[in-house]
């Protein structure tokens, strides 16, 4: 599937610099791409099989995406959108984290119950890390010392040394484990749990070493506790707020990140479950698979203030700032 629309075609003659917002739908197997100044889609193209997890390279040219269902990852070019080659992933990656120099991709493997390590540029696999039942979130540190996966059915949160590939402290949080996010700092840490309805909060230490400090708890008048259920989250670089994605609510939590209060809810689309922020932070993109768009939220305001339809049953969303 190809829909270049005439936006697309007058930034690539003009030369003009765009954010350029990326979205995985994993039941339409495709990327919609949305230009970050207008919020017009200006492409929808081809990703392979039920596209999930989704990032970009530190410099911004280079779109990675978990095809799961090809056991594989894609690379795409962001300004051109086309295929650049694939890297090995393991079976039926789901989410994966690129380091901060963009150097090494770590995989998680639901099917195998393995962490895979890939070498972007050689492209070749460095290592296969055991973890738990189901791994699915991925986080690495600032430092890039340690990589954290959470494994859904192990109720587990792995800390992975990077150096040496091998699982360095385990920590338990509650029933199905999404997604974990550090603050930019690298001294906490959020682990959301899709099941058990809460966030576990870490401290941690210089050593990398975790401790648990607190859990983050929701309620919404109206809304069946089962419904509040977390899996995206980001916090902001300033370590203030944190936004939680509650699935089947249909809300974004809003959270003080310091005192773990949770401050307001945030109506969105149906069944949200990734978040990316847009550059500076001034928004705040959520996925919604079941109305199939996505929201843009005001962060000052912390107020929707726009859908955009994209493909089917979108996953991840992704912002690459800066594409000419």
């Amino acid at each position: 599937m190809r829909v270049v629309t005439t936006v697309l075609s007058m930034f690539l003659a003009t030369g003009a610099y765009a954010d350029r917002i990326f979205v995985s739908n994993e039941r339409s197997n495709t990327v919609t791409v949305i230009d970050g100044a207008t919020w017009e889609v200006i492409d929808e193209f081809d990703a392979g099989l039920r596209p999930r997890g989704i990032t970009v390279s530190p410099d911004n040219t280079k779109l990675y995406v978990c095809a799961s269902d090809d056991n594989l990852v894609r690379v795409f070019d962001t300004r051109t959108f086309e295929e650049l080659h694939t890297l090995p992933s393991g079976p039926d990656p789901e989410l994966f984290v690129l380091e901060p120099n963009g150097r090494r991709l770590y995989i998680a493997n639901e099917d195998d119950n393995l962490v895979t390590v890939v070498d972007t540029e050689t492209h070749e696999v460095l290592a296969e890390v055991p973890v738990g039942v189901e791994p699915e979130g991925m986080a690495i540190s600032p430092n890039s010392a340690f990589v954290v996966n959470t494994s859904e059915t192990t109720n587990m949160a792995h800390f992975i040394d990077t150096e040496t590939n091998t699982i360095k402290f385990n920590m338990l949080v509650d029933q199905r484990p999404r997604y974990a996010e550090y603050t930019s700092d690298g001294k906490r840490l959020f682990v959301t749990a899709e099941i058990g309805g809460t966030v576990s909060v870490f401290d941690i230490a210089e050593d990398g070493a975790p401790t648990e400090v607190g859990k983050i708890r929701f309620e919404v008048p109206g809304v069946q506790p089962e419904w509040l259920q977390p899996v995206g989250a980001k916090v902001t670089s300033d370590g203030q707020l944190l936004f939680v994605a509650l699935g089947p609510s249909n809300r974004v939590a809003v959270v003080d990140a310091q005192t773990l209060e949770v401050k307001k809810y945030i109506l969105v689309g149906e069944r949200v479950w990734q978040l990316a922020f847009t550059p500076g932070e001034k928004y705040l993109l959520t996925t919604n698979g079941n109305t199939n768009d996505i929201t843009v939220i005001d962060v000052e305001d912390q107020e929707a203030i726009r859908s955009i339809q994209v493909g089917e049953q979108p996953w991840g969303v992704i912002v690459a700032a800066g594409i000419k």
